[in-house]
């Protein structure tokens, strides 16, 4: 048997193709082997170039160094034992390779998006491995692999359909559109609500604390607060309302905020919004060399000018010559009927443009001391009317908040004397908390938005079927020749089933990576659309961001992918089922 199957072996001359591909993969698995061992031995096993070598090469971080070590060790040692099998033309060996190579791409790039790190290890497998597989299936790698068992043409035809069959393509095309438009879709509806997020949080802190009413001593608040460990650092805030005259006839209603600058920088990130200081090394400041009485003011970017209609871009040169100017703030207080109105001078030491329009639009800043020395210049003490913190890293935020109630608690009850009912009124919250109502409707839009696209691209799993019925249909005479050589309904009927799995599987690649190349370039997109139809599709005064958010979302582009390949292998089911019906002697009766 074995000199039989030695005579046959020498009868067909191994192709050029499945020699290199062997060879290919046994460097391909040995390099990285080498790596790690060459890195353990000369920089050492604990190494953070180890760990990120193995992050790399495994595609996911493992925690335990001993079993990323494993891992790396015994994948290429079967790599290198799938290559020999290959150049040996064991059908074995390039099963394990057409069917293990995918679980562990899968494994590798599943383990990347829990973990929220994409690198570019397990796409350069997917790249050889499609690369690897259009050879292995070219004709003279097809016969050589087929001599050995011709039974396992059914593992083979299933690639040749999908190269010599072009009808095919228009099936790959419809998956891949079909998973670039929902993968840009959720991608851009998820980056606007965590851009939402950031927002609120960039502006107040990682948690506010806001009473019913103003309260003073606020410092020893602060003080008490910045003591607890999972509290990084904490500011006082006061808010009021007022007119800000910018000039002749240049009235803008704006909300006042009285800050300290060098803690508001260390709590939110507020520094970097400024126009003049935000690159600055030191803490932020108000001065601005005007005359000592007149106060220094923060304004937002959107109370001095508007964007642009046609590019909603502000000019920023213009606006950086307002720097210095003096304007006017009209504010007061009221008590009962009361009204005492207070004007202060103040002049523009830097202007604020976070990128929220509502923010921009609607807020300057001065000193909290300045403010409070106009509107409440009888109290005692320094006062606030909200405190806004910020966490320490990797802080719990519920034993955080928890925390933070115990030491207002005690804090106003000693204190500020305030009675229980005035201590229980106090919010204290977490700035995204602040923005869930807000953001559950954009979910449930997203959620609906979504259930919308997918049922009208359900017209590609009747695609789909439409053309494999055709091809089932075409290649009648193939599946009863199959049949004829002993081959079983089940057999027939997973070529097509399997045919379906390849066609989603490519697709979704393809549309995964285009779905990203859009929603990484979309704001050059809208550019391009602006200027050649002169349609600006995205304002700021009206989706609040001056920017389209533009990160990926990579749990839903996953599931995305894989309900695509599911729909494709449903698309299969009813083709696949009738060649499996096919009965070789209506088909060849007449051959």
């Amino acid at each position: 048997m074995d000199s039989a199957e030695e005579h046959v072996e020498g009868s067909l001359r191994r192709p050029v193709s499945v020699t290199v591909i062997s060879f290919l993969l046994i460097i391909y698995a040995l390099i990285p082997l080498i790596t790690v061992f060459v890195i353990a031995f000369f920089v050492g096993l604990d190494s953070n170039l180890l760990r990120h070598s193995l992050a790399l090469i495994i595609g996911c971080v493992v925690p335990v160094l001993i079993l990323a070590l494993a891992i790396v060790c015994v994948i290429p040692i079967i790599i290198v034992f799938i290559g020999v099998g290959m150049l040996k033309g064991r059908n074995w060996a390039l099963q394990m390779f057409l069917w293990l190579t995918p679980i562990y791409i899968a494994f590798a790039i599943t383990a990347q998006v829990s973990q929220g790190s994409i690198t570019l290890g397990p796409f350069i497998n997917v790249i050889f491995y499609v690369i690897f597989v259009l050879f292995l299936t070219r004709p003279a790698s097809f016969s050589y692999f087929a001599q050995y068992s011709q039974s396992k043409l059914i593992f083979f035809l299933w690639f040749r359909y999908l190269r010599k069959k072009r009808i095919v393509l228009l099936s790959i095309a419809a998956v891949a559109l079909v998973v670039t438009l929902l993968t840009t879709v959720s991608s851009l509806f998820t980056g606007f609500i965590t851009v939402f997020e950031q927002s609120a949080v960039k502006a107040m802190g990682d948690i506010v604390l806001e009473p019913p009413m103003r309260f003073s001593k606020y410092p020893q608040l602060i003080e008490r607060l910045e003591q607890i460990g999972s509290v990084e650092a904490a500011t006082g805030v006061l808010s009021a309302q007022g007119l800000l005259h910018l000039g002749k006839g240049n009235v803008r209603a704006v909300s006042v905020r009285g800050i300290e600058p060098g803690r508001q920088a260390k709590v939110t990130g507020f520094q970097q919004s400024l126009i003049k200081q935000g690159k600055s090394s030191g803490e932020p400041s108000f001065e601005f060399g005007g005359e000592a009485e007149t106060a220094g003011m923060f304004v937002g970017i959107g109370v001095l000018a508007e964007p642009d209609e046609q590019t909603d871009k502000y000019d920023f040169a213009a606006i950086e010559e307002m720097i210095g100017d003096e304007v006017v703030l009209t504010t007061g207080t009221a008590s009962g009927d009361q009204v005492r109105r207070k004007i202060i001078k103040a002049g523009i030491a830097d202007i604020v443009f976070t990128g929220v329009y509502e923010l921009d639009k609607s807020f300057v800043y001065l000193s909290i001391e300045e403010l409070q020395k106009k509107l409440y210049p009888e109290e005692d003490g320094q006062i606030a009317n909200q405190v806004q913190i910020k966490l320490a890293v990797g802080a719990e935020t519920d034993s955080a908040l928890a925390q933070i109630r115990g030491v207002w608690g005690d804090f106003a009850d000693k204190q500020l004397n305030w009675s229980p009912y005035l201590i229980n009124q106090t919010t204290i919250i977490t700035a995204k908390e602040m923005q869930s109502r807000y953001v559950a409707e954009l979910r449930k839009q997203m959620r609906i938005l979504l259930f919308i696209f997918g049922v009208v691209d359900c017209s590609v799993v009747l695609l789909i079927i439409c053309i494999f019925y055709m091809i089932v249909r075409l290649k009648q005479k193939d599946i009863a020749i199959i049949k004829s050589y002993g081959a079983s309904s089940g057999s027939v009927c997973f070529i097509f089933v399997a045919f379906g799995f390849c066609v989603g599987v490519i697709g979704s690649i393809f549309g995964a990576l285009l779905g990203y190349v859009v929603t990484k370039n979309i704001n050059a997109i809208e550019e391009c659309i602006r200027k050649i139809f002169g349609l600006k599709l995205w304002k700021s005064s009206v989706y609040m961001f001056s920017q389209i958010p533009n990160e990926v979302n990579w749990s839903w582009a996953s599931t995305i992918v894989l309900t695509a390949i599911l729909a494709a292998i449903a698309g299969t089911l009813i083709p696949a089922i009738v060649a499996a019906r096919t009965k070789p002697v209506d088909i060849l009766r007449y051959e």
